[in-house]
């Protein structure tokens, strides 16, 4: 079992954050199809996660476990990603041929976000070299007690079928998924209430 200290990510600390998430997601299928090389992966995704997840360092509800062995984005309630930023972004560093089908697999995503009050997980991620030891079930199980005391439902996009289990495990459900032409899919989850 772990001892690493559960904390959130303070003013000044989210380039540290964002460097997990990077190194997290080097093999994901779907940000990997966007940024299907090393150099524009390394330029233009973490300005990508910033798009998405940005608005969770300004509510305050970016957690990591140790020294940023982990790190998790929430949305808290009435909180969602700034689609001005993300089409900017999209629009400036995803391959012109690509981005039709990425718009179109945006667009289901936002049509199957939930309309009802929710917790809202962008972003979450281990450590490459700390996968695979149970840090992202602690910093999950760590993460889902302040969710909980809104009584509110989680949702999240996983761009990897391999996590789907991970996400099943902390009561997550598949309830859909949102592809396009040759943009691998993304997986809508939900996880009622507790």
């Amino acid at each position: 079992m772990s001892v690493l200290s559960f904390a959130a990510v303070r003013e000044g600390e989210d380039r540290s954050a964002l460097d997990v998430l990077v190194n997290a997601f080097t093999a994901d299928p779907v940000i990997r199809w966007m940024y299907p090389d090393a150099s524009g992966y390394l330029i233009h995704f973490p300005a990508f996660l910033r798009a998405f997840g940005g608005k969770a360092f300004t509510s305050h509800t970016v957690w990591r476990l140790g020294e940023f062995d982990a790190v998790a984005l929430w949305f808290p309630p009435n909180v969602e990603p700034d689609g001005d930023a993300v089409i900017a972004e999209v629009t400036q560093s995803v391959a012109t041929d690509q981005q039709v089908d990425l718009f179109a697999v945006l667009e289901q995503m936002a049509g199957a976000h939930p309309t009802f009050p929710h917790w809202y997980l962008p972003w979450f991620g281990v450590e490459g070299a700390q996968q695979g030891k149970g840090l992202g079930s602690e910093l999950m199980r760590n993460c889902l007690g302040f969710v909980d005391q809104d009584h509110l439902p989680a949702y999240l996009e996983s761009p990897n079928p391999r996590n789907i289990p991970f996400y099943e495990r902390h009561g997550f459900e598949v309830t859909g998924a949102s592809q396009a032409g040759a943009c691998p899919p993304v997986y809508s989850m939900l996880r009622p209430p507790r």
